[in-house]
């Protein structure tokens, strides 16, 4: 039997419970399978923590474990394991109870000693166990502090989730993300920013780690970001023409059978040329064009208010069709918060997700963050446009990894997602989130993570988050740090709850 901290157990009145200072409950742990393993501690100076570090065994011949449950219950003495077997009638005792796993493959055991791991076992085995690609340090092991929270960049090349509810840190946890991509890998990202939380990425933040900041500033010059004009800046437009056939038609709210006359005219236009120059440059020439419907087209367009969109390029300032297949950039910041309407923030993420799709041939890795996801790829899409946008945003989860087309798809409501983009998802970022049916739909979506861990994230704290995945060798709890870049979007002030003056 081993020796443990003499820690006497109490009882509560009227339980058959009572203070027994020879036996008390013994912290041992046993393993059926030497892969997962259930244990026993004492209440009294419990320090165990469901997503904490553990080791099972004497000396150094233990092995470091992850606490994936814990719970109380109340048990006879002659089920548990004591450090003195005690005299008389069996009495009720409480006890935690938990699970966990070996992090690493071992033998069988029964009743092996458990405790909590050191700081240095935890960091060995960490080192024992790091990734041979470049290793994103995001910031600290939430229940190991001090030792480096890191992901492995390699499992990028997966889609990823992240979720968590307003007021947990996921926008400014997701610049961590991408900030540490940008400086530890080649890997090109673009982002559909519906809140222009990330139109600042390439500005230094003040009091940023001087050696981080000083790489930051070197590839900052690659990060290009696209805005309504009305905004500053590189302007953010698109020509009706480089739309999909489908997206045009859906823009205008065009039924190939109920509109089938204005349908045939429209790809009639788009389609036909005059010495290899399109019959109409844009939707604003349909109203004065001598063609065929093209007059009934110009009214539709006005009539729906797409004439005065700001995204049409008219000639001046370029497009961000032809941007996305230039080598010159290596993040593209798409800011759809600076347009003036859902539907051109509609269009303009059709036109990306179609665009990088197209391009899909080319084999060259892109990871697509779509923030506000359930906007962009939503479970019941509202509106024609939409509804294609999710098409592609499917197409793509299901098919694009093996093009190099990786997802990262943010939101705050996990069951507003379309589902055959969820569902494809093999990683997992997990921070505060309170409600109990969206911890149950995101525990059956990810099977693979311990429930127990997921129900840790209603307790979490600003930046605390789960991950699980390829990104992580072990599902962890952590915290995340600093950034290297400005946060875009910001919250507006609650001086309005000050005490009034006077």
């Amino acid at each position: 039997m081993p020796d443990d901290p003499v820690v006497s157990t109490t009882g509560g009145p009227g339980g058959g419970e009572h203070h027994d200072p020879g036996s008390v409950v013994a912290s041992v742990a046993t393993s059926i399978d030497g892969r997962s393993f259930s244990f026993q501690a004492p209440l009294t100076d419990l320090t165990l923590e469901v997503g904490g570090y553990v080791s099972v065994g004497h000396g150094s011949d233990g092995q470091v474990g992850q606490v994936l449950s814990l719970e109380l219950q109340h048990l006879d003495s002659t089920e548990l394991v004591l450090t003195h077997p005690a005299e008389g009638p069996a009495r009720r005792v409480p006890v935690a109870i938990g699970s966990g796993t070996l992090l690493g493959p071992g033998a069988p055991f029964v009743d092996a000693p458990l405790r909590p791991a050191s700081t240095d076992e935890i960091g060995r085995w960490l080192e024992a166990n790091a990734s041979r690609h470049a290793a994103l340090e995001i910031g600290e092991l939430l229940l190991a502090p001090g030792l480096p929270a890191r992901l492995d960049a390699a499992g990028f090349d997966r889609h990823t989730f992240l979720c968590g509810q307003s007021g947990s840190g996921k926008t400014y946890s997701l610049g961590v993300v991408l900030e540490r991509l940008l400086l530890e890998t080649e890997l090109r990202i673009v982002i559909l920013d519906p809140n222009s939380d990330y139109v600042r990425l390439a500005q230094g933040r003040a009091g940023a780690d001087a050696a981080l900041a000083d790489r930051y500033r070197q590839l900052a010059t690659g990060i290009a970001v696209r805005r309504a004009a009305s905004a500053g800046g590189p302007p953010l437009h698109l020509r009706f023409g480089e739309l999909d056939p489908r997206c045009q038609a859906a823009l205008l709210r065009l039924d190939p059978v109920a509109d089938r006359q204005e349908y045939a005219a429209l790809t009639r236009i788009l389609e036909g040329d005059e010495q290899g120059r399109p019959l109409v440059a844009g939707l604003g020439d349909l109203a004065d064009s001598e063609l065929a419907g093209a007059h009934e087209l110009g009214m539709r367009a006005s009539n729906l208010g797409v004439l005065d969109w700001e995204i049409w390029e008219h000639g001046a300032g370029g497009s961000l069709v032809p941007l996305l297949s230039e080598p010159d950039w290596r993040c593209l910041v798409v800011d759809l918060g600076s347009l003036n309407t859902p539907d051109e923030q509609a269009v303009v993420s059709e036109a990306v997700l179609a665009t990088l799709w197209r391009l899909r041939r080319q084999r060259r890795p892109v990871l697509i963050v779509i923030d506000e996801a359930h906007n962009i790829c939503p479970q019941r899409p509202e509106d024609p446009v939409t509804a294609l946008a999710t098409r592609q945003a499917v197409q793509i989860a299901a098919e694009g990894r093996k093009f190099g087309l990786y997802l990262f798809v943010s939101t705050q409501r996990p069951q507003k997602v379309h589902e055959n983009v969820l569902s494809q998802c093999d990683n997992l970022l997990l921070m505060r989130m309170n409600s109990q049916a969206d911890l149950a739909y995101l525990a059956e979506s990810f099977s693979f993570v311990p429930t127990g861990l997921l129900g840790q994230a209603s307790h979490f704290g600003l930046g605390a988050a789960l991950v699980a995945g390829k990104i992580s060798p072990q599902p962890a709890l952590v915290r995340f740090g600093a950034r290297v870049s400005e946060e875009g979007g910001a919250d507006v002030s609650a001086g309005w709850a000050d005490p009034a003056p006077g």
